[in-house]
Parts: structure tokens; C-alpha cells; sequence
């Protein structure tokens, strides 16, 4: 079967988001159109669904968060301190602040 060009307007902007897209997926724009286009014939019915199951960076700032907060957590458990309460934390925090003015004076 011969081959036939179709010209396609995009937003610049898709365009590159959609290029990127295929990529993940392991596929170029044109081979992504004729999925389109078969399974559209095929089933009679649009649209159908091909997704890039990684996660998001949003997601993944939010997991690199938990994974220190829960470190931190550890570390403040196996040093003794994960029941201190704000009150005992500030008191430090103002310990120390004044043996670092004794020690710069």
C-alpha cells in the first residue's frame, strides 16, 4: 500500500510535549497517528487510551520530601530526641545560641 503525507497544525508548544510523549513511550509522532487512525476504524469509537505511567515530578519532589522526613524521623528516634516537644526544642535552640555567644566573645 502507498504511502500518503497528511499536514497537521500544532501548537508549537504540543507539539514538543507530544514529541516527548511518543519518546517515553517508545514511539514517533507518525506511528502514533496511525495507531490513532486504525483503532479509531477498528472500534468505531474515539478516543483510545496509551499512557506514560511515570510518575510526575510534583510526585516526585513529594516522595523525595517523605523519604527525608521519614530519615529524619529515624534519626530522631534513635538518638533519643522523637518525643521532644517544641517547647524542649526551642530551649535548646536557645542553648546554644547563647554557648555560641560565650564561645565568640
Amino acid at each position: 500500500m502507498k504511502g500518503v503525507n497528511v499536514t497537521v497544525r500544532l501548537d508549537e508548544e504540543v507539539k514538543k510535549e507530544f514529541d516527548i510523549f511518543c519518546d517515553n513511550v517508545g514511539i514517533n509522532i507518525t506511528t502514533a497517528f496511525n495507531m490513532f487512525i486504525k483503532a479509531t476504524l477498528r472500534t468505531r469509537e474515539l478516543p483510545f487510551v496509551v499512557t506514560d505511567n511515570r510518575p510526575s515530578q510534583k510526585d516526585l519532589i513529594l516522595e523525595r520530601g517523605l523519604d527525608a522526613l521519614r530519615e529524619t524521623q529515624a534519626q530522631a528516634k534513635k538518638s533519643g530526641v522523637s518525643e521532644m516537644t517544641l517547647d524542649d526544642i526551642n530551649e535548646l535552640i536557645a542553648e546554644s545560641r547563647m554557648e555560641r555567644k560565650n564561645v565568640e566573645s
